[in-house]
């Protein structure tokens, strides 16, 4: 059982990207080249004595090489005859629809960070059909250089006939000529023409498939081995990821970038008396709780967190705090409720399904620990933003979540139900422990930044549009 202070490293982020600027505005450096106006990139490679070697088939190579020329500016310039705001990209934007959490916001927070931070690309966000109030209020938000496409096709349709059937996705025929298309939902359509870049969040299906769904799984094992091989560059949301595409599926490292998650600003912890009172009417919450968090399947590991609840209460009789679990239910969440019932623990283990997005913030500062018993994460973005709210965390210590919490939360074994036990009863015994967590949390919540990310996003979709490899050279060497 881990309970020290705050990890002391943050999570490496790759440099930032290039930013090729917005049309019009001119090239120039200080130092020795021409005035400001437009000027042709062979011109501004000769001026600033750099040699590209790539002629015609890689002229962003040339740019990723001007990138290095101290006091450049590339806004504006123009790439034999193309402005070098040219690359249209085009991102599967259909989990941010469809989707509240995980994914969903992956997809929602990565994306809008990006767009803001590169102005100098087209971006097409395609998705499946999308009800008309949601896809409004996206488009209202979107800078002017983004723009929605919706597929006359149901998420369901979409899924069956361009990942699960394998028909081509006629993607030009939908958005027009398109250099880049990233999937960030784990599978790819078949695509003839640009670059390719897909998201894998999680191995879980292969690591821990005993908790997966037996037909999604089938269908992942398939279709994610077929997407990594296709793509030319793949995204992991940790090392852990990462090293599992290696190890599971032979994905040579340098085809991989790591891009972490983050939580969103909005979690942190909420003060104001009015919002937790009414938050906790709502929502009809004891006054005092561990909350868990997450989707209501096997793998979040709920029947062993309200074991170790029972337990919590036969090591620790006078614990004030009830049980709160948080989420949409999953597939095969009847086993928490023969959990409970065996237990005897009915008036003491509360579950809500009805809990709003934006309500989470709330529900999670008035918690008195957050238990995340999970066998197996690629992220782990719940405990995250517990500590991002100040609370103390009793996580497990398999897949990413050593990596991601570092030394700001207190790591148990999944499969130890007393074990897990103790370390909430060791923190309910021990207040100075707990402000020490509460305190390290959002120091720690706050090593990962979507802007950051977004920045490592960029840059990996600008090494494929230059034929580089996916990774940073040094990421691409680390073991």
């Amino acid at each position: 059982m881990d309970l020290p202070g705050v990890a002391g490293k943050a999570p490496a982020h790759p440099t930032a990207p290039v930013h090729l600027g917005e049309p019009g505005r001119a090239l120039h450096q200080p130092g020795g080249l021409p005035e400001p106006g437009p000027l042709p990139v062979r011109a501004a490679l000769r001026a600033a004595g750099v040699q590209s070697g790539q002629g015609r088939s890689h002229p962003h190579r040339a740019l990723l090489e001007l990138r290095r020329q101290p006091g450049l500016d590339l806004q504006g310039a123009v790439v034999f005859g193309h402005s070098a705001s040219g690359l249209h990209i085009v991102v599967d934007f259909t989990a941010a629809f469809h989707q509240g959490a995980g994914i969903g916001r992956y997809t929602r927070s990565l994306i809008r960070a990006a767009l803001a931070r590169d102005r100098a690309n087209r971006y097409t966000l395609l998705h499946a059909r999308a009800g008309a109030d949601a896809r409004r209020r996206f488009a209202q938000a979107l800078p002017p250089h983004a723009r929605l496409v919706q597929v006359p096709l149901s998420p369901r349709w979409f899924t069956l006939l361009f990942h699960r059937w394998g028909l081509p996705l006629p993607l030009a025929a939908l958005v027009g000529p398109w250099d880049l298309y990233h999937s960030p939902d784990f599978v790819l359509p078949r695509l003839r023409g640009g670059k390719t870049l897909v998201t894998v969040h999680d191995l879980s299906f292969l690591r821990v498939p005993q908790f997966a769904d037996p037909r999604l799984r089938r269908f992942l094992v398939r279709a994610v081995g077929r997407s990594v091989r296709q793509a030319d560059g793949i995204l992991a949301d940790s090392a852990a990821t990462r090293d599992d595409l290696v190890d599971l599926l032979g994905v040579p490292r340098e085809r991989i970038r790591v891009v972490y998650a983050a939580c969103d600003e909005r979690f942190r912890r909420v003060e104001d008396p009015q919002v937790l009172a009414e938050a906790r009417e709502r929502l009809g919450l004891p006054r005092r709780y561990i909350l868990s968090l997450g989707t209501l399947e096997p793998r979040k590991n709920f029947e062993g967190l309200i074991r170790a609840y029972a337990d919590l209460l036969r090591l620790r009789p006078e614990t004030e705090e009830d049980l709160v679990l948080v989420g949409r239910r999953g597939w095969m969440s009847e086993g928490i409720g023969r959990a409970i019932a065996e237990t005897g623990l009915g008036e003491r283990v509360h579950i809500r399904t009805d809990v709003a997005d934006e309500e989470l913030p709330a529900v999670l500062s008035m918690a008195t620990l957050f238990a995340f018993p999970s066998w197996y994460e690629g992220f782990g973005l719940p405990p995250l933003e517990a500590m991002a709210c100040g609370v103390p965390v009793v996580a497990s210590d398999r897949g990413s979540l050593r990596e991601v919490l570092g030394n700001a939360a207190c790591t148990v074994a999944p499969e130890d139900p007393e074990g897990i036990a103790r370390a909430m009863a060791a923190l309910l015994d021990d207040e100075p422990a707990r402000r020490a967590l509460a305190a390290c949390g959002p120091v720690q919540a706050s090593r990962f930044d979507w802007g950051r990310s977004a920045e490592a996003l960029l840059d990996a979709y600008h090494r494929l549009a230059c034929g580089l490899p996916c990774a940073e050279p040094e990421e691409a060497r680390r073991v």
